[in-house]
């Protein structure tokens, strides 16, 4: 017989934990990107501007004379100032499903809602990342043409020309990844293989537990459907982005005696783009 909620292993269920759980598994940005805490509701950050520094005056840095002034260069910075936000869900199950019904319904309650919050905090990773696909600071390269088109399509150079832009502001690419809806994966792959003859790229095995799927020309690819069409980005994401977590994905069940139990599951956190020069956005990916 299937266990009840009334009995005592599953009175003594760590929803906390259950939820983390949850979380972990279903993260994708969020755990590439370089992760730590705040306890304010508002952090002020320092966007330093990527360019080399280049003298003023004098106007070399070689070839300095004996006694002669040295050149001056002047490191710049934006100041920012973002506040944190709450990403929230909840769900209440009744009295009578809560006594008749097994774990599954307690479980896959918790398991929808924290999809839910892990999927609009990866979203919102997305949009701050590719500045909401429409960019200011990062890179962009437009593609030769869409992945999925009749012909003339060359998947490679774009990504290609997206890796070259990122180093031409001396970033180590090999930390580098590329990011893809699975109808962009599909494009690349139909591409690669029908059109060019070449073989399948080696999977990787850890591809439930972190979204990568694969490495295709030294980059690590993440499939995620958060991945906004027509947008394909190149990135090093340790290096682009923080996210400030303030409380962790978290759930607490509320009793109401004789209706039934409120589950929430919630978090509080924001995603700062830290060097938009380790980001690439190659745009036109899709007919």
């Amino acid at each position: 017989m299937a266990d009840s909620v009334e009995m005592a292993d599953i009175r003594s269920l760590d929803l906390d934990k259950t939820v983390k759980g949850f979380a972990l598994v279903n993260y994708i940005f969020k755990s590439a990107i370089t992760n730590s805490t705040t306890t304010a509701d508002h952090i002020r950050w320092y966007q330093e501007t990527a360019a080399d520094l280049t003298p003023t005056a004098p106007t070399v840095i070689s070839d300095v004379s004996p006694l002669a002034l040295f050149p001056t260069l002047e490191a710049t910075w934006t100041r920012n100032t973002s506040y944190v936000q709450k990403y929230a869900a909840e769900d209440t199950i009744s009295m009578e499903d809560m006594k008749s019904s097994d774990i599954d319904v307690v479980a896959r309650t918790l398991l929808r809602l924290t999809r839910a919050v892990v999927k609009q905090v990866d979203t919102d990773i997305y949009n701050v990342i590719t500045e909401d696909q429409s960019p200011s600071t990062i890179s962009t390269v437009a593609s030769v043409a869409a992945w999925d088109a009749g012909s003339g399509q060359d998947p490679i150079k774009d990504i290609l020309g997206a890796i070259e832009d990122i180093e031409d502001y001396n970033y180590d690419i090999s930390q580098g990844e590329l990011w893809l809806n699975p109808k962009q994966k599909t494009s690349l792959l139909t591409w690669l293989i029908s059109t060019k003859g070449g073989s399948i790229p080696q999977f990787a095995s850890e591809k439930v537990k972190n979204g990568v799927l694969m490495e295709f020309l030294g980059l690590k690819v993440r499939v995620s459907n958060n991945v906004v069409a027509d947008s394909a980005p190149v990135l090093i994401p340790a290096a682009a982005a923080t996210w400030k977590s303030h409380t962790n994905t978290t759930s607490v069940a509320i009793e109401d005696r004789g209706i039934g139990t409120k589950f929430r599951v919630y978090e509080l956190g924001i995603t700062l783009l830290t060097d938009p020069r380790a980001v690439c956005l190659i745009t036109n990916t899709d007919a």
